[in-house]
């Protein structure tokens, strides 16, 4: 079964900067497009950023040009630097494939942004 980690998250002011990891296993990982979701408290889950297994990425226009999505397949992990942090980018993060039907969600990173 695929099992996936995310670490990272944390306390931090607005306009500061964190990197989110999130390693997988229990599949090829070199072989999946992923994606990073959030969700913050009373919302869905939003995906904000994907990155196919070429490399190619797309980002939500609401952290486009703030967030970069990358991936390591030598260490099956997929990254997410999140530069100028405002606060509605408060929320826990999670990463998944972005195929049909996603993998079980792991536990997710916190993310808080309070001055």
């Amino acid at each position: 079964q695929v099992h996936m980690v995310e670490s990272g998250g944390g306390l931090v002011q607005p306009g500061g900067s964190l990197r989110l990891s999130c390693h997988v296993s229990g599949t090829i990982f070199s072989l999946n497009d992923m994606g990073w979701f959030r969700q913050a408290p009373g919302q869905e889950r939003e995906r904000i950023a994907t990155i196919s297994t070429g490399g190619v990425t797309t980002y939500a226009d609401s952290v486009e040009g703030r967030f970069t999505i990358s991936r390591d397949n030598a260490k099956n992990t997929v990254y997410l630097q999140m530069n100028s942090l405002q606060l509605d980018d408060t929320a826990v993060y999670y990463c998944n494939s972005i195929r049909l039907v996603p993998w079980p969600w792991g536990q997710g990173t916190q993310v808080t942004v309070s001055s």
